[in-house]
């Protein structure tokens, strides 16, 4: 019965929820970004360099039925040909690059706003040391609690 408690109190922490947190939107934002390279970036980018669909950038290793060549990679695949999806891997690389970016510049901004936390100068002092008996003392205070001396008000 131990390792069930134990296991309730691990899984109801805040930064196991945290982390959960953060891998649905990091699945989501994984999404997005396929999406965006698969549709928006890699279309453009295959018009410039000589009107390649990226997607269907691949080499047939054995041939199916019927044999090739094959138009299409979704053609290769359903003739039941054995290829090497080159141009699946280029986008896969591409959605890589962009999301470990956008983590670089998540990880970046947090850590500059850590460092200024960090940096920010400790409030001023609200306490002095008596002149006679060394204790400390408000800054207000006009007479020592420990040595009853009389000290000038800050």
């Amino acid at each position: 019965m131990g390792l069930v408690k134990e296991f309730k109190e691990f899984a109801v922490r805040g930064s196991v929820v945290d982390m959960a947190v953060g891998i649905i939107i990091g699945g989501a934002f994984g999404t997005v970004v396929k999406s965006f390279v698969d549709g928006v970036l890699m279309p453009p980018l295959g018009m410039l360099v000589g009107n390649v669909d990226f997607q269907n950038i691949f080499v047939v290793l054995r041939g199916g039925t019927p044999g090739g060549p094959y138009e299409t990679l979704a053609a290769a695949k359903e003739a039941g040909a054995v290829t090497l999806s080159v141009g699946v891997f280029i986008n896969a690389v591409v959605s890589f690059a962009i999301v470990a970016f956008a983590v670089f510049l998540l990880v970046r901004g947090i850590n500059q706003l850590k460092r200024k936390e960090e940096a920010a100068p400790p409030p001023p002092p609200d306490t002095r040391d008596c002149p006679f008996c060394t204790s400390s003392i408000p800054l207000k205070a006009t007479r020592c609690p420990f040595c009853t001396s009389e000290v000038e008000a800050a």
